[in-house]
């Protein structure tokens, strides 16, 4: 299943290289383009990055200027390696490698382990659990189901994190880490779990990065073969990664710089599993000529969805939320988000399959709608409450669609048809591609009416339904294509798991929920305790609780509707509150000491900066050019670093290090400068460039000796407009005459 696919019908591949830069936006265009030397694309959610960055892959092969098999692009999940390798083969670049890490790693550990090591890899554990379960016997303690799941956490964990047993302790005490249980007896199972492993010759998923770290750092030559092979990475959702993998990327590359990243950090959600953004937010502290693009024109949501999502990030907190990215719809007005209260959580549920329901009587394909939960035991409630509905439902999470039993057999059956051709009675009076398919799956248990309510017949028939709808999709973009065609379209599907989309609500958790995208999301459950979840304590996992709803928020396309309860069962006190994320959003509620509107803040709007120190325009450098006077080297007030960035200069300090701005003075400083640039009849900039004002609503300057030295100020700007500027600054109201001196431009 992709969710997230609008528009299951098949596209013309571009008949040239040109052609794949067509419907790019102009940020879009630039992420194409930018083929060599580091990039950094900090895209937003619903920004088009999946379609930048392979169509940057396309374009790159498809000009001649990358070669296939030299390109390694790694992502974070099969479903969205498998869409990037059916989008990439949609746009002629076949022979990309597109990957997960662990997929990538597996590969090269398989094919050197004889080389590096001798023998044969050993085994793969599939799942931890019931050896870590053995370890803790052993260690004279018996784990629950949710206790096992914790700590078999807590190992993966100290895994990606790159910390042995001995170290594990003092690792949660420096990162102040709310461990399930005691952090020396955790140790304890970690190194006995480990120790199993060895006795029994298996490795576990994490062994699989580390082990590959491992041969690169020990095996120089192997190092060299690797990156003799790959010449060209992207790596998508770049937030995500963890320290572990950080490393077996720095060794992937060596001491080239042909690297693009992708990512936002107001959508890292996984840090409990040693996700960090922090390599995203330095990558200009570690590549200072990288070309940075920003994405912020949202394709996917309606105006009324993005000034919900802007309202959240706007109260947050942390190093994240300083770098928030400020989108903007590019969609027509929608309807405004729904916000619902109920007396109990059976009511909640039955009232959101009523209007699941009614937006399915409306039009909406039950595909396209989703409801969204914090912890997956609040599904139960909403299966029932769909099933009593009569609505169709999938459980986000099960298996994947070419590995189901049914799909395997209709997969069986079509190709044998296609191999007896006419010789089939099946295919007897079936005319089109479409209708021979129907005949095929109907011996399957395909009928032209779904059967009635929910469970495992009526998901049968839903991934026979999506075959039969991917076949119908396939004889519009190809008329005349023969069922052997539609096979071998169904084989290069499965491997690059490029599934259709099947008909049915989807039930699934906020975090199962990233990446995908559908017409109508309901998030249900948000109250406190729930949301944010009762064990997030501290500030940063407080903040992380309100990216993960963010995230959930900008899976809407149109309709979007937040909802909670009071009670969680009929006749319960009432002793719930609504999740504090939506206060001073919902109509009725107090806004908290927010840091700046719904919409400021952050990293602004998009734009490029290509790494060549000199982010200002040319008038910039000509109206300030007198300003500037020889100094010594200008470092960052936060981190220390050289600066050479034009932009960065200005602000004394890093565009990735934290802001201390004042929003409310910087947006009166902006109102300021264009009612000045309007009676000068200059651009805004002739005034002063947005870096200074942001300069000066860190500096907050209070004399003229403060406000002199802030760069783009200077004596003569300080003649002309320094006594407003100041009065601003201490809060004055300025006339609407001009400022001193004004009048002589």
């Amino acid at each position: 299943m992709t969710a997230a696919t609008h528009s299951t019908l098949f596209p013309q591949v571009p008949e040239t290289p040109d052609a794949v830069l067509d419907g790019l936006d102009p940020e879009q265009r630039e992420v194409a383009l930018a083929l060599h030397g580091p990039v950094c694309v900090l895209a937003g959610a619903g920004t088009g990055k999946t379609r930048a960055i392979t169509h940057r892959i396309a374009y790159g092969v498809r000009a001649g200027i990358l070669q296939p098999a030299t390109v390694l692009a790694v992502t974070f999940t099969n479903r969205a390696a498998g869409e990037m390798r059916g989008r990439l083969r949609q746009l002629g670049a076949t022979g990309v490698q597109a990957r997960t890490f662990h997929s990538a790693a597996l590969r090269q550990l398989q094919y050197f382990w004889p080389k590096a090591v001798g023998g044969e890899l050993p085994r793969l554990l599939e799942r931890k659990v019931q050896l870590v379960a053995e370890a803790a016997a052993r260690c004279e303690l018996r784990l629950d189901r949710n206790e096992l799941r914790d700590v078999t956490g807590e190992i993966e964990w100290a895994k990606v994190t790159q910390t042995v047993p001995a170290d594990y302790p003092a690792a949660v005490a420096k990162t102040q880490r709310d461990a399930p249980r005691d952090p020396a007896v955790l140790a304890q199972i970690y190194s006995t779990y480990e120790q199993l492993k060895r006795d029994r010759s298996v490795i576990d998923f994490e062994d699989v990065l580390l082990l590959t770290v491992g041969i690169l750092q020990d095996r120089h030559d192997i190092a060299d073969h690797v990156r003799g092979q790959y010449q060209h990475f992207v790596v998508d959702e770049y937030q995500d990664v963890s320290p572990l993998q950080q490393r077996l990327l720095d060794l992937w590359v060596g001491d080239r710089d042909n690297l693009c990243v992708v990512g936002d950090a107001s959508q890292t959600i996984y840090s409990f599993t040693g996700a960090t953004p922090d390599h995203l937010l330095n990558f200009r502290t570690r590549h200072p000529g990288a070309t940075v693009v920003k994405l912020v024109r949202d394709y996917r949501s309606t105006p009324q969805v993005v000034h919900l999502a802007n309202g959240l990030l706007s109260q947050a907190r942390g190093r994240a939320a300083d770098h928030r990215l400020e989108l903007v719809s590019q969609r027509d007005k929608g309807p405004e988000p729904v916000y619902a209260e109920y007396p109990d959580e059976p009511h909640e549920a039955e009232a959101t399959a009523r209007r699941v329901r009614d937006l399915i009587a409306a039009g909406v394909p039950a595909g396209e709608i989703a409801i969204l939960y914090r912890v997956n035991s609040q599904s139960e409630v909403y299966e029932q409450a769909l099933a009593d509905a009569g609505v169709p439902y999938q459980l986000r999470g099960a298996e994947r669609f070419f590995e189901r039993a049914e799909v395997r057999e209709a997969g069986t059956a079509l190709r044998g048809a296609a191999r007896a051709g006419r010789n089939d009675s099946l295919l007897d009076g079936a005319e089109d591609l479409a209708a021979q398919v129907r005949a095929v799956l109907s011996t399957k248990g395909w009928t032209t009416r779904p059967p009635a309510g929910s469970g495992a017949v009526r998901d049968r028939w839903e991934s026979l339904a999506a075959l039969v709808r991917l076949a119908e999709d396939f004889e519009t973009a190809k008329p005349g294509a023969t069922l052997t065609d539609l096979v071998r379209e169904l084989d290069e599907r499965a491997a690059a798991q490029h599934a259709p989309t099947v008909q049915g609500v989807t039930l699934a958790s906020l975090h199962a929920a990233k990446g995908l995208e559908w017409d109508a999301v309901f998030l249900v459950g948000l109250t406190e305790g729930m949301m944010p979840i009762a064990y997030a304590k501290t500030e940063e996992q407080i903040e992380e609780e309100r990216r993960l709803l963010y995230v959930g928020v900008t899976r809407a396309r149109h309709h979007l509707s937040l909802s909670w309860s009071l009670a969680r069962s009929p006749g319960g006190r009432a002793s719930r509150r609504p999740t504090r994320f939506l206060n001073g959003l919902r109509p009725g509620s107090t806004a908290p000491g927010a840091r700046g509107g719904a919409g400021g803040g952050g990293t602004g709007g998009g734009g490029i900066d290509r790494g060549t120190g000199r982010s200002a325009g040319a008038a910039e450098r000509r109206s300030e050019a007198v300003e500037r006077r020889p100094r010594q080297p200008v470092r960052c007030r936060v981190c220390g670093r050289t600066l050479t960035d034009a932009g960065e200069m200005k602000l004394m300090r890093c565009e990735e290090c934290p802001s201390d701005m004042d929003e409310a003075l910087y947006g009166r400083l902006l109102d300021w400068r264009a009612g000045q640039a309007a009676r000068l009849s200059q651009p805004d900039y002739c005034v002063f460039t947005e870096k200074t004002l942001m300069a000066i609503a860190e500096a907050v300057p209070s004399t003229e000796g403060e406000l002199v030295v802030i760069a783009g100020v200077g004596n003569r700007k300080l003649t002309r407009f320094g006594a407003d500027v100041l009065a601003i600054c201490a809060g004055e109201t300025v006339g609407e005459g001009p400022g001193e001196g004004a009048g002589e431009s």
